[in-house]
C-alpha cells in the first residue's frame, strides 16, 4: 500500500466522508449493480457507525461503517485502489475491535463473496428477498473461534 495512503476513523454521529462515502458507493454501484441502498438509508447508517476510512490526497479510496456488535454495514474499496490490501486492512481494523465480524452480501456479489471467503468469513445462511429490489443474501460469519485477529494479520502480510 502506498505511503501517501492515510488511515482514519470517523466517530459515530460524525458527518466526515459521509458525501465522500455516497459517491465511492454510487459509483461501485454503476459500475457494478452492487451497493444499491438509498440514500436516507446509507447516511443515517452511516452516521450510526464507527467508520474506518482510507484516504490518498483528501479523497476517499476506502472505507468499512461497523455497528457496535461487529456487524459490517458497508465495505467499499474504489476499483482503482482494489488488489492493495485496502479491504483486508478494512477488516483488520474491524477484527481489533471485536470477536466476531458479520455483514451480508448479495448472492450474485461474486467479487464480494470470493474477499469475504478468502479472509476466512463463513457462509451462515442464505435469505431470499434480503434487499429492497428482491435481491437474496448470504449472511457471513468470521470469528468467534481462536485468532481473528491473528488471521487477518496472517493475511494482510501475504
Amino acid at each position: 500500500m502506498s505511503v501517501n495512503i492515510d488511515s482514519r476513523v470517523v466517530a459515530p454521529g460524525s458527518d466526515d466522508f459521509v458525501d465522500e462515502a455516497w459517491q465511492l458507493k454510487e459509483e461501485i454501484n454503476r459500475q457494478e449493480d452492487v451497493l444499491k441502498q438509498r440514500y436516507d438509508f446509507f447516511t443515517d447508517a452511516y452516521r450510526r457507525s464507527k467508520v474506518h476510512c482510507y484516504v490518498q490526497n483528501d479523497e476517499l479510496i476506502g472505507f468499512a461503517a461497523v455497528r457496535r456488535d461487529g456487524y459490517i454495514l458497508f465495505l467499499a474499496v474504489s476499483p482503482a485502489y482494489r488488489g492493495e490490501g485496502i479491504g483486508k486492512r478494512l477488516v483488520a481494523h474491524v477484527a481489533d475491535d471485536h470477536d466476531t465480524i458479520t455483514c451480508h452480501a448479495r448472492t450474485s456479489n461474486e467479487n464480494a463473496l470470493q474477499f469475504y471467503e478468502h479472509l476466512g468469513f463463513e457462509i451462515t445462511r442464505r435469505i431470499d428477498d434480503y434487499y429492497e429490489d428482491g435481491g437474496d443474501a448470504y449472511y457471513l460469519k468470521l470469528g468467534s473461534d481462536v485468532g481473528i485477529a491473528d488471521r487477518i494479520t496472517d493475511l494482510i502480510r501475504r
